[in-house]
């Protein structure tokens, strides 16, 4: 390992992104905290404010609907549906390397990448349905 000298004591180098060669394994795990971390910010906001347009009534709910109706609610309903369908997918992998399976590094790159575009298969089937009714 590098060794830093700091003119005291060598201490060790912490490994960092850079050195790092980037792989699938990597790019879910990645994904997963974002996902997770954009479930919890902005699904969280977005069921408050759904709730909120419950709770005022007709004409709050009508312009809660209206607002999610437009381009930029979409955007937001569908990176949130994304979100939840990788962080889903990506943590049913993660359940099954915690049971002690999938570490070998083909079959841990290949449900990787498995994991990520089931997620947008799953988003995308899922708005297909929605709009598609």
């Amino acid at each position: 390992m590098a060794q830093a000298s700091t003119g005291r004591k060598a201490r060790p180098l912490s490994p960092h992104l850079q050195i790092w060669r980037w792989g699938p394994a990597m790019a879910v795990s990645i994904l997963h905290r974002v996902s997770g971390n954009g479930l919890a910010v902005v699904g969280l906001g977005a069921l408050l404010c759904w709730l909120g347009a419950l709770v005022g009534g007709e004409a709050s709910y009508a312009n809660f609907a209206a607002q999610a109706g437009t381009w930029y609610g979409r955007i937001v309903l569908i990176g949130i549906s994304w979100a939840f369908f990788n962080h889903l997918c990506s943590g049913l992998r993660h359940f099954v390397l915690d049971i002690g399976a999938g570490f070998e590094v083909k079959s841990n790159n290949i449900w990787s990448i498995v994991s990520i575009v089931l997620g947008a298969l799953l988003t995308a089937a899922f708005w297909a349905v929605l709009l598609l009714r």
